[in-house]
């Protein structure tokens, strides 16, 4: 079990760079609160499986065949915050929009840190292997469509209720599966860059000439 405790502002302040909403003192209060809010309601739950490669079904494409190289086992990964972020957000966004934009920024912010905290408990787990860094779906060259894999290999809509929509979205939102490549040799930690990346023409942070850090 996972909990947050607290929730980085500096990195909810970069998210928010894009919205187009004006830091100023006003805002403490209100990133107090929403802090706070996203604290209470969120509900960390992850899974992860461990796959032998060459695995087939998890090879679609040449970014994550390049990812695995010289790997001798992956790690399948996906993690939520939980049904009750999406609706507070969803509640905010008819009443006090500026409120939702900053619930959505630290929510942003509190899937990624259940991420990292996932990765360590990994990393740890696999102390005798050198592993990558989490590579998903809709990254470079490697399909949306793949979040069905993770989530069907993960048991995930029966063990923590995330399943993905039509669209190949994942429901609840503030949700990321991924993949951990583990290999006995070292690795080169090369990073996808925006080039590559399935959301480059909509990122905020190239917007602001900023990177997001994959």
């Amino acid at each position: 079990m996972i909990e947050l405790e607290s929730l980085d502002r500096k990195e909810a302040i970069r998210y928010l760079g894009g919205s187009g909403i004006k830091l100023n003192y006003r805002m403490d209060a209100l990133m107090d609160e929403c802090e706070k809010e996203i604290l209470l309601k969120a509900d960390p739950k992850y899974l992860y499986i461990e796959k032998e490669l060459p695995c087939n079904g998890l090879i679609k494409g040449k970014d994550i065949e390049k990812h695995l190289y010289g790997c001798e086992k992956a790690v399948l990964m996906c993690a939520t915050l939980g049904t009750e972020i999406d609706k507070i957000i969803r509640i905010n966004q008819i009443s006090d929009m500026a409120r939702a934009v900053v619930l959505d920024s630290f929510a942003s912010v509190a899937a990624e840190q259940l991420c990292n905290r996932v990765n360590e408990a990994i990393v740890e787990k696999y102390s005798d292997y050198y592993t990558t860094f989490r590579f998903s779906p809709g990254y470079g060259d490697y399909p949306i469509e793949m979040q069905n894999y993770f989530l069907q290999t993960l048991d995930a809509p029966r063990k923590i209720g995330l399943t993905s929509n039509s669209n190949y979205l994942l429901v609840p939102t503030k949700s990321v599966t991924a993949v951990i490549g583990l290999s006995k040799s070292p690795i080169e930690r090369k990073r996808l860059g925006c080039a590559g990346c399935i959301a480059r023409e909509s990122c905020q942070f190239r917007r602001n000439g900023e990177h997001c850090g994959v």
